[in-house]
């Protein structure tokens, strides 16, 4: 199997155990190296890489990453089903209580980077932060094409969004309201990146920006906000609370896809 074929493994994806890993596990004898087993026992098709590699004490981040490929491509485990939901605490995501401020220290970076990133905002149509910028190609979780989140209750928009991602081989996931980013964060596997709707009526894309940063198996999703006025506060507002992007609306075709590209390390 060359390169190109290998299975990557991601933070954010989510793996169970397949009938040949239980056969291993229930075995007298077993070729497999313990870090193998270690992580056999800790799959169960709910928990993250993440989430593991911050829960375990035996193997390191980068062991896990490697020893999951191994058995990924050796057939002993398989990835968690499309249908099957995350296991998440969403209790506090949409409560009434408002999201965590930034640290002074966020503010501050985000202080600094807020001019040049508005000059670019309005003279590119889009801004990535150089903070933020994937220095190297991000995996999409499905193993194929790219999930994208699209936080926006713009019924023309959302059309528009949907048709462009999809000509351009991404797989778009839709939300308007509370209910339905609860639904498309629940079910796996989970968005690539998220486009999230400056000064939404029932939720504001600041806030579900900030809940999603709290969130230990969220926050490395990248976020893109999408913005009608490319105000120095917005942009510095969003950058503060993690933000990976921003593009204005309306937005030209190419500049939506150099932005999305551009947060994937797709070049």
């Amino acid at each position: 199997m060359n390169m190109e074929q290998r299975i990557q493994i991601r933070d954010l994806d989510v793996y169970a155990v397949a009938d040949k890993g239980n056969e291993e596990l229930k075995s007298g004898s077993t070729e497999l190296p313990q870090a193998a087993l270690e992580l056999l026992v800790l799959l169960d098709g709910k928990t993250s890489m993440a989430e593991i590699a911050q829960r375990t004490k035996v193997l390191t981040p980068e062991e896990i990453r490697q020893t999951a490929q191994m058995l990924a491509q050796g057939g002993y485990i398989k990835p968690a089903t499309p249908e099957q939901e995350l296991n998440l605490d969403f209790s506090y995501f949409f409560a009434d209580q408002p999201a965590a401020e930034p640290s002074a220290q966020a503010a501050e970076q985000a202080r600094g980077e807020a001019e040049s990133g508005t000059a670019a905002l309005k003279l590119n149509g889009y801004y990535v932060s150089i903070a933020r910028k994937s220095a190297r190609k991000i995996q999409p979780a499905s193993g194929s094409g790219y999930s994208v989140l699209i936080v926006e209750d713009d019924p023309e928009l959302q059309r528009a969004l949907k048709f462009l991602l999809t000509m351009e081989k991404f797989v778009p996931r839709l939300a308007s309201n509370r209910n339905e980013i609860l639904e498309a964060l629940r079910t796996l596997p989970l968005p690539d990146l998220a486009l999230l709707a400056v000064g939404r009526p029932d939720t504001n894309g600041f806030d579900v920006l900030a809940r999603l940063r709290q969130h230990p198996q969220l926050k490395s999703i990248p976020v893109i906000m999408l913005t009608g006025q490319a105000r120095r506060e917005d942009v510095m507002r969003g950058l503060a609370g993690g933000a990976d992007g921003y593009i204005t609306k309306p937005f030209d075709r190419d500049v939506l896809l150099t932005g999305i590209r551009a947060v994937l390390g797709l070049g």
